[in-house]
């Protein structure tokens, strides 16, 4: 997803913004702080903090400055890939 979305809105510098939104899934550092670390049956959003509503407003922000809207599209790319994993396993968009 990252790929196609900077090739589509990033294509001068796909490459540089793909690498950067490729670099933006460290957000998941913070699954380090659960016990136990991975669980196929927790949904992150709302669980992580890192990915709950306050810091997905933060990135959403970030989508509004130039020099932030790579990191911030990486970070909302994130955001909705885990809501969807949460749909399909859990059967609910956000905890």
């Amino acid at each position: 997803m990252p790929a196609l979305v900077a090739f589509i809105f990033f294509r001068k510098s796909w490459q540089k913004a793909f690498i950067i939104m490729m670099l933006t899934m460290v957000i998941d550092i913070d699954h380090l702080l659960a016990t136990p670390i991975y669980d196929p049956m927790r949904c992150s959003m709302g669980f992580h903090p890192l990915h709950t509503w306050p810091f997905v407003c933060i990135y959403s922000a970030l989508l509004l400055w130039p020099k932030t809207r790579i990191i911030g599209a990486g970070l909302i790319i994130h955001m909705v890939l885990d809501s969807i994993d949460c749909k399909i396993n859990l059967g609910v968009w956000m905890m």
